[in-house]
């Protein structure tokens, strides 16, 4: 016979994974007699986990809401934490089930403050595609601040903030996005009807928040917006270069999601696009193989010159 503490954890597995089993089913997978079954259960209810038996022909035990968080010992923060990476993780490749079984699981056994909480978080977010990574380190969100907005977007209740460099900004939060390892929420200018991408790292929420909103239809999908303006509003740095080739090829060359491409009249083209540093929009343009210039930002100029001298001392040039 199995070890009763490992016993107790694959019983335990076997509720999450099912919302009803009879004693007979439980004592067959674990191959043990109804008996033991029983006072197993008791153990459960012992740690703090809502075990609900239903008597009758129609017998069954189920899992409730609401329990404790043992043996994890999570508190609040933790909890909000894990509940983010793995639903983060359920945007990866080769993790999409196990991430989302996980999340399912520990939502299951929350109290039910902090389960609402969590769920407004899963169910106002989404992930955009990933492109390329940065050499700047990634900026800290705290998971207070996401709830807050998470929240902020379930109940329908504006946001007002400090954002970059000390702006006050007030708008409608309409959903989370993440991307490129950065948290975006999609906000409606209550005054002009603009939509646009806000940076969650450079916001610094003021409370109380805003009014509550009664819903506006968004102008398309919110994932393909964020990562459209982006390009144009949400990096550190922003560039506007000529290339010597027509809309077509460079965008049969980039994530169409990095960048917005302009044709000219003469053939040329023009990209706008951006990034978290200069030494990062370099890289990219390199990538591109097309010709170009540089229609600003004169630092970029500088930086590809600097990158020029290297390379030629390199080839030995």
């Amino acid at each position: 016979m199995k070890r009763t503490s490992g016993r107790i954890l694959e019983l335990l597995g076997l509720f999450q994974a099912r919302v009803e089993w009879t004693a007979p089913e439980l004592a067959e997978r674990l191959e043990v007699t109804v008996r033991t079954v029983r006072n197993d259960v008791a153990r459960l209810r012992e740690l703090g986990y809502p075990v609900h038996g239903v008597r009758g022909r129609a017998g069954h035990y189920r899992l409730g809401v609401g329990a404790k968080l043992p043996p994890l010992l999570l508190d609040d923060e933790e909890a909000v934490a894990v509940a983010v990476g793995l639903r983060t993780v359920t945007g990866v490749a080769g993790f999409e089930e196990s991430g989302a079984r996980a999340l399912t699981k520990l939502e299951h056994v929350l109290p039910d403050r902090l389960r609402r909480l969590l769920a407004a978080v899963r169910e106002t977010t989404a992930a955009g595609p990933v492109n390329t990574d940065s050499n700047v380190e990634d900026p800290v969100v705290r998971p207070g601040v996401l709830t807050e907005i998470a929240a902020a977007i379930r109940d329908r209740r504006g946001l007002r903030a400090f954002y970059r460099d000390g702006q006050r900004v007030e708008f409608e939060p309409y959903r989370l996005v993440a991307w490129q390892r950065r948290w975006f929420v999609v906000g409606r200018d209550p005054g002009t009807g603009d939509w646009a991408p806000y940076r969650v790292d450079w916001l610094t929420l003021r409370l109380p928040g805003g009014r509550g909103f009664a819903p506006a239809e968004p102008p398309g999908d919110l994932t393909d917006l964020v990562v459209r303006e982006v390009a144009r509003t949400g990096w550190a740095v922003h560039a506007r270069l000529a290339i010597e080739a027509p809309a077509e090829e460079v965008l049969a060359r980039i994530n169409p999601t990095v960048g917005v491409v302009e044709p000219r009249p003469d053939g040329r083209s023009v990209l706008v696009t951006g990034g978290d540093s200069l030494e990062v929009v370099a890289v990219w343009i390199g990538m591109l193989g097309l010709d170009f210039s540089v229609e600003s930002p004169p630092e970029l100029t500088a930086h590809l010159r600097v990158l020029a001298e290297r390379y030629a001392a390199a080839a030995g040039l």
